[in-house]
Formats: structure tokens, sequence, C-alpha cells
């Protein structure tokens, strides 16, 4: 399982305090994550985690195919706004300590 891993950024191995937040995996054709709850006490600080990964699929998106970042984010966000209007599913799980 490890090979199907991404790289762990090399700022988080020289930073002791440095902790994982989120992380996304596909499995049986579906979407599966874990995230860390505690962190922030307003829910607005996970939009702007949010925001920076949409930044940063734009820039991936630049390096990988040229694309024109804000066209991707463009399209992130039409995706987004339409997935929060009708869900292709539901979340389900639980908090676990």
């Amino acid at each position: 399982m490890a090979d199907k891993q991404l790289p762990i950024p090399d700022a988080t191995k020289n930073d002791p305090k440095s902790f994982e937040l989120l992380r996304v995996w596909v499995a049986s054709k579906q979407q599966h994550l874990s995230l860390r709850m505690g962190v922030w006490k307003d829910p607005t600080a996970w939009g702007i985690l949010l925001a920076h990964v949409a930044r940063h699929v734009a820039n991936a998106y630049q390096q990988d195919a040229e694309l024109d970042p804000l066209g991707v984010l463009t399209r992130i966000k039409a995706g987004f706004c339409a997935e929060l209007r009708s869900a292709i599913d539901e979340p389900s799980g639980q908090i676990v300590h």
C-alpha cells in the first residue's frame, strides 16, 4: 500500500509540530477520507483550506497540462457548487477518537 501513497512534503519532516489534516482515497469506486477535527473552532477555516487546495490543483494543471489556472479554478468552482446543490452521494462515517 505504501507505493499508492503520495509523498509527504519535505517541510513537514523538518517541523516537529506538523500534522496531517485531510487524506482522501478512492476505493471501490468511491471516495473515502479521514480528517482531523478540533483544529479550528470556526468552519470558515475549512473553506480557506479548500480554496488553498483548489489553487494547488490549478497550479498542478498549469504545470502538467499547460492549462490556464483561472480557467481551472472556474471549472473547480463549477463542480464544487454543482455538488453542493445536488450531491452524488451523502457522507457517512463517524468521528473516531
